[in-house]
């Protein structure tokens, strides 16, 4: 029988109930469904050291980096669920000045592990698993490593050596009932942050 609960609902299980309102809303999203919910705002902050610029040409192969810097950032994001499956997909469409939009796109899928683990994929199968918590009404995703899916098969990549540790989080606005902050951080150990961004958007009508 197909479970057409939210993803992060089933990934989260009790603690799905924990999330603030705002989050739970725009992650409300059955599968196996045409659902689609956007949310729209702006990047305080994209920022990647200056190295990293070596990286780019690979992130733009696999759709993995944002490839550009900048403050103030509009963008909105698209989530998507298709009949045909019980994955969620994304699309990050940021619209830097004097630039094309650049779409940042991938799709997630719950960990066949279980519990409280996802993979969220781009392109030519390479993946992030990302174990994920309900903490103090926010949804939070903890790196696990990477891998790259070849048929049955997930094969570990160390890729975590070079581009280090990554953290997220979707935070409530304690002010707002309709917005929500967002930070991502890719950490190094030895390098510091290698890529970070954050924002603040609002779920409006859909």
């Amino acid at each position: 029988m197909k479970d057409t609960r939210p993803v992060f609902q089933q990934v989260l299980g009790p603690g799905w109930d924990q999330l603030g309102d705002v989050i739970r809303r725009h992650y409300a999203m059955a599968p196996f469904s045409t659902a689609h919910v956007c949310v729209r705002g702006a990047m305080d902050e994209v920022h990647h050291a200056p190295w990293a610029r070596l990286l780019m040409p690979f992130g733009r192969l696999f759709g993995a980096l944002v490839p550009y810097t900048g403050t103030g950032v509009p963008i909105e994001v698209h989530y998507r669920c298709r009949p045909g499956n019980a994955l969620l997909y994304w699309d990050r469409i940021f619209s830097f000045e004097g630039r094309a939009p650049f779409h940042f796109r991938s799709h997630m899928a719950h960990s066949a592990a279980g519990g409280g683990e996802v993979i969220e994929y781009v392109r030519f199968g390479i993946g992030m698993r990302l174990a994920v918590s309900a903490e103090e009404g926010a949804l939070v995703f903890r790196d696990l490593g990477y891998i790259w899916r070849l048929g049955r098969l997930r094969v570990p990549l160390p890729l975590g050596l070079l581009l280090g540790t990554a953290y997220v989080e979707e935070r409530p606005d304690p002010h707002d009932a309709d917005r929500f902050t967002m930070k991502m951080v890719l950490r190094h150990r030895w390098f510091g942050d290698v890529f970070r961004y954050s924002g603040r958007f609002r779920l409006g009508p859909q």
